[in-house]
């Protein structure tokens, strides 16, 4: 266990995890911006931030599926979605375990590699499909980098459950009283130790 904070934010479907996430991730970047440009230092020669995120994709406001997406390549796959055919099919979704294993896994390892803070968006009931997913966001969990997850309220998934119980992690529920509130929460609880 190390210093450095594993936060797990947690809330019901539509809740504003990812608007939560996204925010955090704003502020950090912003912020280290400012420290190294106050250094005379070129901010864009520094990997801040690293990882993968979840989008949902829409049609009108029903959700069809979801993609991942690498946050600094930008490279992104459908993994979940009506239209793919599958045996493997969640909440009337077929899931392809591989475009996780191909863009979220590379995107999570290079964050391990290359940056500061990893950022893992979402683990829940799509990504636990992977083998290599779940194995390499053990393997993060047990890295001393500052680490920021959205996790699936719900899942009973072993993975979710060792995330929670560690003592190095905390789970912070975003909730309609606390959704504006929380990125500023987290942002302090990672600068307490960055």
């Amino acid at each position: 266990m190390g210093i450095h904070p594993k936060i797990g934010v947690t809330g019901l479907p539509r809740s504003g995890k990812n608007a939560v996430m996204k925010k955090v991730v704003e502020m950090l970047e912003n912020e280290r911006g400012q420290e190294l440009r106050g250094r005379g230092e070129d901010p864009s020669s520094f990997q801040i931030i690293g990882g993968m995120k979840t989008i949902p994709i829409l049609e009108g406001t029903t959700r069809v599926g979801y993609s991942c997406q690498n946050i600094q390549s930008g490279e992104t796959g459908t993994f979940a979605h009506k239209e793919i055919d599958s045996r493997n099919r969640i909440l009337g979704l077929g899931i392809d375990p591989d475009v996780i294993t191909e863009v979220a896994v590379p995107a999570i390892q290079d964050a391990i590699d290359n940056y500061e803070v990893i950022v893992i968006d979402e683990i829940g009931k799509f990504s636990v499909e992977s083998e290599e997913f779940v194995a390499i966001v053990r393997e993060v969990i047990d890295i001393d980098k500052p680490t920021i997850m959205t996790l699936h309220k719900k899942s009973r998934h072993p993975l979710l459950q060792d995330i929670r119980r560690r003592d190095d992690s905390r789970i912070l529920e975003v909730t309609p009283v606390n959704r504006a509130l929380l990125p500023y929460k987290i942002h302090k609880i990672i600068r307490e130790t960055f």
